[in-house]
Formats: C-alpha cells, sequence, structure tokens
C-alpha cells in the first residue's frame, strides 16, 4: 500500500510507503530540503510545515524532535528528516534560502529603483 504526499507550494505529489521519512519523499519527488546532519536531527535545518488537517498522517513527534523543536511543534513545524509519512500528507516547503536573499536583493532594488 502506498499513500500520497503533496509538496506545496510546488504542487508535487509523489506516492511512497508509510514510513518513508518526508525528506525522502522530497528527494523522491525530485524537490530540495537543505540539510547538513545527513538526518540525524542534528542541524534542524529540515524544517517542513504540515497543513492543517494532516498532522495526522505524519508519525508523532518524537520526545527529541519535540525537544528540539520546542513551541514550533505547536506550529505545525516538523522536521522532515524525522518525520515518517503514514497517511495522504500536504507538506509546505520553506523557500530555499539563497533564492530568498536573490528575491530579497531584487526587491531593495526595485524599491531603490522607483525612487528615481
Amino acid at each position: 500500500m502506498e499513500v500520497q504526499i503533496e509538496f506545496w507550494p510546488q504542487g508535487k505529489k509523489v506516492k511512497v510507503r508509510p514510513g518513508t521519512s518526508v525528506l525522502r519523499a522530497a528527494q523522491m519527488a525530485r524537490l530540495h530540503i537543505t540539510t547538513r546532519c545527513g538526518g540525524q536531527a542534528a542541524c534542524l535545518m529540515c524544517k517542513v510545515r504540515v497543513e492543517k488537517g494532516y498532522e495526522g498522517a505524519l508519525s508523532p513527534l518524537s520526545s527529541a524532535e519535540a525537544r528540539k523543536l520546542g513551541p514550533l511543534a505547536e506550529e505545525g513545524i516538523r522536521l522532515a528528516c524525522q518525520a515518517k509519512v503514514i497517511g495522504h500528507a500536504v507538506i509546505h516547503l520553506p523557500e530555499d534560502p539563497l533564492k530568498a536573499a536573490v528575491r530579497k536583493k531584487l526587491m531593495q532594488q526595485t524599491d531603490e529603483d522607483s525612487l528615481w
């Protein structure tokens, strides 16, 4: 049996076996989630947000993940390397940090150009 996971804002869907990590599912969908620790929950870079109503589609928070995320866990934030897919899920990926920096710089430049 396979379950489907949707990634937003990309709109990509992939079917995976229950127990597959969100990180692995994203890789299968050819999406990049930044991580440095190789999935050991050490770098905390792979934070994703679970769409409201789909929290039960992922494995329960482990005590280690809950401790590391703190209050963010209550906002639907999970570590992609630790959260396992157990049902149909909708996951929001954060914007790539490099793309965010470029976008911010372009917006600043546009604002400065509008002054002239």
